[in-house]
């Protein structure tokens, strides 16, 4: 187990209040916000149908999606709601479901991330252990990401665990897959339904199926890298993950819901997303801001964490020189 600082070392007692406090209208107010942000994005296309207005629906959904992800965390951490039901109802049903997820099988290994960050059985370390890469290797798994090679294997994986081996017979398979990803299921079916019966079935497949496949996936990689990879050491709380800086329009479509500010969700794991920037307020006043592992935004994380040669990449840790990869688009 790390040894973590009390958070009464970080914080005091007025700002522990503060920080964590949870509130039902933020819960309910934060997954409304996901939820209506996507159906502008969608409402913006089907008013001015174009090449332009769809790409900005996919980016503008997919992050949304990615934020649905984010606030089923706080679910998972048992802080995006104050009420226990309302908590799970907000976590599963509004966030976890309709992006094929589930909080309870999340939480289990979440919380074991939280408790072995970085260390050989962390089951996030696969995510980050093999970092840095070689620019033309990221490169590749990003085009994979949106092209929706990667979504697709994924989606594709997820479906045939939950039906299970063919020999088993159909009643079995159907229990199998209902126990899995029946809710899940049910979820999607109702958002076709309701899109059909709105008259625009067509929605569905692609204003939530491609999102989800494609921009969904790119930016969860590019959080995913942003948060532990070639970070300074697993022994250390303040460097064993990583906050990047986001500014707006990284925000908007790449890091949704604070989650960008990660090194201070592993110091104090149930402080709820819409604290974060309280508590990262409060950690800068008491002193520790210059020890938090930081970098200016995502592009900087990504020159961070690739190399120009093959003989430079590899699994290792530790503060490097500034690469100089470049990329249109960047920012999760």
């Amino acid at each position: 187990m790390r040894n973590s600082p009390a958070a009464t070392d970080l914080l005091t007692p007025a700002q522990l209040d503060a920080v964590r406090s949870r509130s039902d209208a933020w819960g309910v107010a934060l997954v409304a916000h996901a939820w209506l942000t996507m159906l502008a994005a969608a409402a913006l296309f089907v008013l001015w149908p174009n090449p332009l207005t769809y790409l900005l629906a996919v980016m503008i959904i997919g992050s949304r999606q990615l934020g649905l992800l984010i606030l089923m965390h706080d679910g998972a951490h048992g802080s995006l709601a104050r009420s226990a039901w309302l908590n799970r109802l907000l976590a599963q049903g509004f966030c976890a479901w309709p992006t094929f997820a589930d909080t309870d099988v999340y939480r289990t290994y979440h919380l074991k991330h939280h408790m072995r960050t970085q260390r050989e059985d962390d089951p996030d370390i696969i995510l980050s252990a093999h970092f840095p890469i070689t620019r033309a290797s990221l490169r590749r798994k990003l085009l994979r990401d949106l092209s929706g090679r990667t979504g697709f294997a994924q989606r594709k994986a997820q479906f045939t665990q939950a039906l299970g081996p063919a020999t088993l017979s159909v009643v079995a398979r159907a229990r199998r897959y209902w126990r899995q990803l029946g809710p899940q299921t049910l979820v999607n079916l109702g958002l076709w339904a309701l899109a059909w019966r709105l008259g625009h079935g067509w929605l569905y497949p692609a204003l939530w199926l491609v999102p989800l496949l494609t921009w969904q996936q790119l930016v969860l990689r590019i959080r995913n890298i942003a948060e532990h990879a070639v970070v300074r050491a697993p022994d250390d709380v303040f460097g064993n993950a990583r906050t990047t800086l986001a500014n707006p329009l990284e925000r908007l479509l790449v890091a949704p819901y604070r989650v960008n500010l990660h090194l201070e969700h592993h110091l104090l794991m149930w402080v709820p997303c819409y604290r974060l920037a309280l508590l990262r307020r409060y950690l800068c006043d008491n002193g520790f801001g210059e020890r938090i592992e930081t970098e200016p935004g995502y592009l900087a994380v990504l020159r961070k964490v690739t190399v120009t040669r093959d003989d430079e990449a590899g699994p290792r840790r530790g503060q490097r020189a500034s690469g100089t990869f470049s990329q249109g688009f960047e920012a999760a």
